[in-house]
Formats: structure tokens, C-alpha cells, sequence
């Protein structure tokens, strides 16, 4: 697990399960920006963080149902930092 040491612009929490994630994006000061059940599919995430992705820090719980999660970070790895976290 890697651990950030700077500020960023908007962090990102998603619970992932295999039809359903739940997403919640704040601001620095912790004020909720976003807050969403959403279908579980790479289109809807993006959709969703779109007006976020500058400096997005993005932290994903999830078990088995996280395979199509990398898909999504090859087309924006040059706006977003990904730090995939296994509980």
C-alpha cells in the first residue's frame, strides 16, 4: 500500500462490488462533492469523476469484482494517481 505525502485536489472512495460501486469524492476540506451508487462499469466511472479528474486520488475496496478496474487506468493515467487499496 503506498501512501501519499501531498495535498491533492480531490480524493476519491469507492466501495466496488460486482454490479454496484458506491462513489464519494471530496474536496480538501472534506466537503462532499460527490456522492453515488453507481452501476459497476469503467463508462459510468468515468462519466461520473469527469469534472474531477484534475489531481484525483482514487482509493478502491473491493474483493473479486474489481476486474475490469484496471482497464480504466492505462486511457487516463496522465490525470489521475491510482492507489488501488485491498481490504
Amino acid at each position: 500500500m503506498r501512501f501519499y505525502t501531498q495535498a491533492h485536489r480531490y480524493y476519491c472512495g469507492i466501495d466496488l462490488h460486482a454490479r454496484w460501486m458506491y462513489v464519494c469524492i471530496l474536496d480538501p476540506q472534506g466537503e462532499v462533492l460527490l456522492r453515488r451508487n453507481l452501476r459497476a462499469c469503467p463508462e459510468t466511472f468515468l462519466k461520473a469523476v469527469e469534472p474531477y479528474r484534475q489531481d484525483l486520488v482514487v482509493a478502491v475496496e473491493c474483493i473479486f469484482s474489481w476486474y475490469w478496474w484496471p482497464i480504466c487506468a492505462p486511457s487516463t493515467a496522465s490525470s489521475l494517481s491510482w492507489d488501488m487499496l485491498f481490504t
